[in-house]
């Protein structure tokens, strides 16, 4: 298998359930609790910046209103994206992934960044992601590129093929080796509901890392760690310590 340079623990959508996911201001918790290693969610917004956000709308993690894709990042940016979290983050914007990897790299952190196109934007923020990536990541360990998008993994690597890459799956399939083949990804990130101790001992065989979203129950963590896990993304950073 390749070099795996990535902590085992990785704080969901920054810091899970403790602050507004996909913030600047998630991160630092997150941060405040051990953790070194990021998983957020990045789309384009309708100018073509690269924003944080998991959903296509806004209404459920911000005061706006509409599709993120028809809005330019000047708008967004003047959005509320915390007080959904309560009042001590009110008014903490929506970041662009610059200003994250900018922050990233200033704190010798890193993350796995899924790729969340809005529809029909799968090829165009593949390579957006990739090659903003390639440009501003100067030190430190290079993030980890994810997606349940095959096509965004496939523009992701035409775009910048030197980096890693993960096959997100949230249904078991029988041919995620073969997937993770074509994609060239070195990374299966895994629903943890399917996942097992035969699933990570068949992957790492096939020369390939394990990670697994959302593990918040630290017996069925420590389970899985047991097993062989390569990567635990977590909602429960205030649960599951990382140990440092």
């Amino acid at each position: 298998m390749q070099a795996w340079p990535y902590p085992l623990y990785i704080g969901h959508r920054g810091a899970g359930k403790t602050a507004p996911e996909n913030t600047l201001a998630a991160m630092r918790v997150g941060a405040q609790y051990g953790y070194r290693m990021f998983e957020f969610d990045t789309k384009l917004s309708g100018d073509g910046t690269l924003i944080l956000m998991h959903d296509d709308t806004l209404e459920r993690t911000s005061d706006g209103v509409g599709r993120v894709a028809a809005l330019g990042y000047g708008e967004l940016m003047r959005l509320d994206a915390g007080s959904w979290q309560g009042s001590r983050f009110a008014g903490e914007p929506i970041p662009s992934l610059a200003r994250i990897l900018t922050w990233l790299q200033a704190h010798e952190f890193t993350a796995n960044i899924e790729i969340k196109p809005c529809p029909g934007r799968e090829r165009e923020t593949g390579a957006a992601v990739a090659l903003e990536v390639q440009a501003l990541w100067k030190k430190g360990v290079v993030p980890l590129l994810s997606s349940f998008s095959q096509e965004a993994i496939e523009a992701a690597r035409e775009a910048a093929p030197d980096l890693p890459r993960g096959l997100l799956l949230h249904e078991f399939q029988a041919d995620w080796r073969e997937q993770c083949a074509a994609l060239g990804c070195m990374a299966l990130h895994a629903n943890q509901r399917w996942l097992d101790e035969q699933i990570i001992a068949e992957a790492h065989e096939a020369g390939l890392r394990v990670l697994t979203y959302t593990v918040n129950d630290p017996q069925r963590a420590q389970e899985l760690i047991d097993a062989g896990l390569d990567g635990l993304i977590t909602d429960a950073v205030d649960v599951i310590s990382p140990g440092v």
